[in-house]
């Protein structure tokens, strides 16, 4: 009556029983006849009841109904198999923790190696492509005629853009060639005046050495009273007349010469008036020229739509622009603690947002001598009162080769940057700095 018992209890709760115990105790009551099963059964009881849990063993067992007994013909197939998945589900719980902490160390030195080597490369997108970008426009003012180009088309160097009415300036060019002709003739004119003032200089000279003798002549004949007083004083008179002549026509000679730049036997080309008015005739002639307005660079032109034919463009007005394809380069502006080991000549390359997986490189042109904030309309006033620090930004220019291949940079695309400083990060300044402590203390 009490193996039983015992029995209803094992069949009613299996679970407040060790499972492996019930498994066996399932297998070897299964295995005999009714009364052999009862028997193994109650032997294998206490080594349950005392191999169980305290928690379960201080639970009160209940009696089972007979109602809730099982037939034992049929038991179930899947209590056989339980051991076998609890036993294969208990080694990977076991090993897990054990590699997670043999991993732990691979992955701090992996880590630490990453880090000690790296920093070698100075990334920042803060960058933009830039390209020489210039409004074409003339220093003449008039109408325009012809525009021989349209908006975003390619032009080659020296590639006419538009035209103005030159009817004006050509007349201007006319004038001017004329003036050099008279001006031409001028100075042959000058020239003339000058060799006929040099004869009449020389012949006032002459009329003062004759008009010497005869007053001379007139003074020793007065002094023995062989002459009269008039006669004397008329030969006085006509001397001092002469000289003053001689005077004024020297002078006259002067002047003349100084018409003819100091040197009268000197070609006409070499005059400054001459020169003045070649020079005024190459001013209309190239006011003339810049009438056919031509492409400074090559490049691509836009906002041509904005001047069109019979417009008036002012000297210096801006009529378009147009943007160069030969010479691009990357500004970027990266803070200046990340300029520490950047310098000029190093390589560089460029990621473009416009065109995932390609590349350009490069070469760091230039860095600017001021930080950005310092060329602003009102730049930062450090020695005031209220003052915050914040990290500046240095401009920096890297020169791109465009590759034959690669797509078109267009001004203003958003780039990823970054240089190969050569430099590695190396190990953390406290540690350095505990080494080198270290050291000196053991030396």
């Amino acid at each position: 009556m009490l193996r039983e018992k015992e029995k209803e209890q094992i069949m009613a709760k299996p679970n407040e029983i060790n499972p492996g115990i019930r498994d066996a105790a399932i297998e070897e009551i299964d295995g005999g006849g009714p009364e052999g099963k009862i028997r193994q059964l109650t032997r294998r009881l206490p080594e349950a009841r005392g191999s169980s849990r305290p928690d379960q063993a201080a639970k009160p067992e209940l009696k089972a109904r007979p109602d809730d007994r099982k037939p034992e013909a049929t038991p179930s197939a899947e209590p056989p198999h339980a051991p076998a998945a609890a036993s294969s589900v208990t080694p990977k719980k076991s090993l897990r923790r054990p590699l997670m902490f043999a991993l732990l160390p691979v992955a701090l030195i992996v880590g630490s190696y990453f880090y000690v080597t790296g920093g070698a490369v100075m990334s920042t997108d803060n960058a933009y492509v830039q390209a020489d970008m210039v409004g074409v426009s003339t220093d003449v003012a008039g109408i325009v005629t012809q525009v021989l180009v349209h908006d975003n088309q390619k032009v080659a160097k020296d590639e006419i853009l538009f035209k103005l009415d030159p009817l004006q300036f050509q007349l201007a060019l006319n004038r001017a060639e004329a003036q050099i002709g008279n001006t031409r003739n001028d100075l042959v004119a000058l020239q003339a005046s000058y060799r006929n003032m040099e004869a009449q200089v020389e012949q006032a000279k002459k009329d003062v050495d004759f008009n010497m003798v005869n007053f001379q002549r007139q003074q020793q004949l007065i002094a023995n009273n062989f002459t009269p007083k008039a006669t004397f004083d008329t030969a006085r008179n006509t001397l001092q007349g002469s000289q003053q002549k001689l005077a004024s026509l020297q002078q006259q000679l002067a002047g003349l010469a100084a018409n003819l730049n100091g040197n009268p036997d000197a070609p006409i080309e070499d005059h400054p008036k001459y020169k003045d008015a070649v020079a005024a005739r190459d001013e209309a002639a190239r006011q003339l020229a810049h009438t056919v307005v031509r492409a400074p660079f090559a490049g691509i032109v836009t906002n041509v739509p904005s001047l069109q034919p019979g417009q008036y463009l002012g000297a210096a007005a801006t009529a378009f622009n147009i943007v160069s394809t030969d010479h691009v380069w990357v500004q970027a502006s990266p803070k200046e603690t990340e300029l520490t080991y950047v310098t000029p000549g190093q390589k560089a390359t460029v990621e473009v947002d416009t065109y995932p997986g390609q590349r350009w490189t490069g070469t760091v042109d230039s860095i600017s001598p001021a930080s950005a904030s310092s060329f602003s309309l009102l730049p930062a006033e450090n020695t005031s009162g209220n003052w915050v620090k914040v990290v500046q930004r240095i401009p920096m220019r890297v020169s791109v080769a465009n590759a034959p291949g690669k797509p078109q940079l267009r001004v203003g695309m958003s780039v990823e940057l970054s240089v190969a400083t050569s430099h590695e990060r190396g190990f953390p300044s406290f540690l350095t700095g505990w080494l080198r402590s270290s050291g000196d203390h053991h030396g």
